[in-house]
């Protein structure tokens, strides 16, 4: 007789354990189902051994600077298979972590592929045997994975995923990066550091194209100024390995041609992982390679079962998967929870300088018909940002000229990506740019430039 359970999830990602989490939280007795390790792809494979690689970048173009600050640094140098070692064991320990909440938390793991059979009913197959479970409640929370395009051809050596990259033994001469929202760019940024010649590829007008085009033109310069070259409104032919190297033909306005290095990293488009699953057997929509759901209670078209994440498309963001999750259990339980404001999701890109954002870009505001008003306030005036060493950038926000209401906040800059919280609890509460304005920000900090671009917006700036 299968074992039976309240909600039965599959996959353990930032969507799925999360859920699980909660789900147990509120009395549910619930089964997690993964095939390979607890995580998904963000613990073991994206958001946070990038990171790490990250860090390390930043400190070595730190540590060059060593003399700005009086300090003397003789043979700089880099192990880099102690950075790619280091962003490992940071992953093994955050996964050994929930691991660890999982049990604490009463969460029945179950490894194997998980598909549903039929509403109520999902098997699992590992390599030893095949089981069923009874769940009242069925979670899909699979995530996405990348796109295969037409004409690059990913052979994981020479045309390469961000995963292979996270495992180069040392940096390559030369790399082409095909994408450059966030992955690409933090990848260009990440090996940039470390000698290698890159070329960014971007077929929209800027990189990071959904983000503020005053904030990416920042971005930009900087990127060029460190040696990057970027080719935006570049489209991809073809890429392909070529005698061990590779070959990208792009065609842009100057026509086409052929660029070659020693590796091209293919950093656009995902899938969501809706195949395998038994979901055509039980009459599941799938659009795209996405599931269909109501963003509201993620529910399918079929009663008992849901998803969450990236398996249901964009915004294609681990804390959305993980608010998703939340949401999902809670609405299943009955409790009164609030509802994701998508417009109010931060996007964060982790590159130097970082890049923040939430809500409407400047350019979406005046698209939708918003009267605005609009403040800024340069790094280069606050205090804090001097005596780090760090004056690239700005905070840039969109207030609704009406109400005062807060539309959009976007940050190029140290730490841009903590900063960012300030607005998201600001939009959460419908502050106006007043009400930001007049906050007291703590003096020296990097957060009063937040308060100087609201102050901005009313003319009531004081360090500009």
């Amino acid at each position: 007789m299968p074992e039976k359970f309240d909600i039965a999830i599959i996959g353990s990602g930032p969507g799925g354990y999360v859920a699980a989490i909660r789900a147990s939280q509120l009395g549910f007795k619930t089964a997690l189902i993964e095939k390979d390790r607890v995580g998904g792809i963000c613990l073991n494979w994206g958001c946070i051994p990038t990171k790490a690689l990250l860090k390390s970048a930043e400190l070595f173009n730190l540590v060059k600077r060593a003399s700005e600050f009086g300090l003397k640094v003789e043979n700089l140098g880099f192990d880099f298979k102690k950075i790619i070692q280091r962003s490992r064991q940071v992953a093994e320990r955050l996964t050994k972590g929930v691991e660890f909440l999982l049990r604490k938390n009463n969460v029945t793991k179950i490894s194997g592929h998980g598909f549903v059979l039929k509403p109520g009913l999902v098997g699992v197959k590992n390599e030893k045997d095949e089981i069923e479970i009874q769940a009242s409640n069925i979670i899909i929370a699979t995530g996405a994975r990348p796109r295969e395009l037409h004409g690059i051809n990913i052979d994981g050596k020479v045309i390469i995923t961000s995963k292979e990259a996270m495992l180069l033994e040392e940096p390559p001469r030369s790399m082409i990066i095909i994408g450059a929202g966030a992955i690409g760019v933090e990848f260009a940024y990440f090996y940039n550091s470390f000698g290698t010649k890159i070329t960014l590829l971007e077929m929209m007008s800027s990189i990071l194209p959904n983000e503020d085009k005053e904030i990416t033109d920042i971005l930009a310069k900087s990127f060029q100024k460190s040696g990057i070259d970027i080719l935006t409104g570049t489209k991809v032919v073809e890429a392909k390995a070529v005698d061990g190297q590779a070959q990208v033909k792009i065609q842009n306005e100057s026509g086409e041609k052929t660029l070659k290095a020693d590796l091209a990293l293919v950093a656009i488009g995902v899938r969501g992982n809706s195949d395998d699953l038994g979901l055509e057997n039980v009459g599941v929509e799938v659009e795209n390679s996405f599931i269909k759901v109501d963003k509201k209670t993620y529910k399918t078209n079929v009663d008992g079962i849901y998803a969450i994440g990236d398996v249901i498309g964009p915004p294609l963001l681990a804390h959305v998967a993980s608010a998703e999750g939340i949401r999902c259990v809670e609405n299943i339980a009955g409790v009164e929870t609030l509802p994701i404001d998508y417009y109010g999701i931060p996007n964060c890109t982790y590159c130097i300088p970082q890049v923040a954002s939430i809500g409407l870009t400047e350019e979406k505001a005046i698209e939708l018909g918003y009267e605005i008003k609009v403040g800024r306030f340069p790094f280069r005036a606050n205090g804090k940002a001097l005596a780090l060493g760090e004056t690239e950038g700005m905070v840039k926000v969109i207030f609704d000229a009406k109400y005062g209401e807060l539309l959009g906040a976007h940050i190029v800059g140290p730490e841009a990506t903590e900063l960012i919280a300030e607005f998201g609890v600001a939009k959460t509460l419908e502050s106006t740019a007043f009400e930001i304005a007049k906050t007291i920000h703590a003096h020296p900090t990097l957060s009063e430039t937040l308060m100087e671009a609201s102050a901005d917006s009313l003319k009531e700036a004081i360090h500009i």
